[in-house]
């Protein structure tokens, strides 16, 4: 039931209630859920109450309005844990979820224009863009840079049919020791736009990902630009996946 002393407000408490339900398959996708009546009377509030609570679960995607019809149990967004060290393709694997990566830009040995998030601003790095579909629509665009000196070659190494984890432990035997990811809303400019199949007024997540192995840091660095309204990218905290 709800909590009337706690801090949280009513409302964010039925919500996170309703949600509960809708994870545990009480309430499956395409459900109806309770009329705003029906909970008001369960939980003992205001309909207005019920009210703020379901409209926060549509504003989040998860409900969807049926005009005559009730509310509904919304598709279910699939999780994947993508930023952990493990490379695109394993975390949408461990999920049993199809997913194809093609190469946007090939490899090639660049000089990084000013943009003082890189670690490779104003010095030479190998960079290559990658686009991830599943079922055919894009979910993820990744830009990433290389160090040159620990990556010598990999410009040579056809990334279209071979993944980059692979690529770092086989090929170069290195292993990541850790690394950091910074979050932020944005919104994609006129190329990545239309690569993501959205609109420039979109709002998207994007992550700045570094990661470091034994003796450099941020030798790997990527710009992920992540299409939220088909995926919750999440994020496993207390491990490190031994893959990049």
């Amino acid at each position: 039931m709800l909590n009337t002393r706690s801090p949280i407000p009513l409302y964010h408490q039925l919500a996170d209630i309703l949600l509960g339900k809708i994870r545990n398959g009480e309430f499956p996708s395409g459900a109806r859920i309770p009329s705003e009546h029906q909970l008001s009377r369960d939980y003992a509030i205001g309909r207005p109450t019920a009210r703020q609570a379901t409209d926060l679960l549509v504003r989040k995607g998860i409900l969807v309005r049926k005009r005559g019809s009730g509310t509904f149990v919304g598709p279910v967004r699939q999780e994947v844990d993508l930023f952990t060290l493990a490379g695109t393709t394993s975390a949408f694997e461990k999920k049993s979820i199809s997913v194809e990566t093609g190469v946007v830009s090939p490899t090639g040995l660049t000089t990084v224009a000013d943009n003082p998030e890189n670690p490779f601003c104003g010095k030479p790095a190998y960079f290559f863009s990658r686009l991830s579909r599943v079922e055919g629509i894009p979910v993820l665009l990744e830009d990433l840079y290389l160090d040159p000196l620990h990556f010598k070659g990999i410009d040579r190494v056809d990334l279209s049919v071979c993944s980059l984890s692979q690529v770092v432990r086989d090929r170069y035997y290195l292993t990541p020791t850790g690394g950091k990811q910074n979050f932020r809303i944005g919104y994609p400019d006129g190329k990545r736009a239309r690569l993501l199949a959205l609109s420039e007024n979109t709002p998207i997540l994007i992550v700045n990902r570094f990661i470091h192995f034994s003796d450099i840091e941020n030798a790997v660095y990527s710009d992920l630009y992540c299409r939220t309204d088909r995926f919750i990218f999440s994020q496993t905290l207390g491990g490190i996946h031994h893959e990049a």
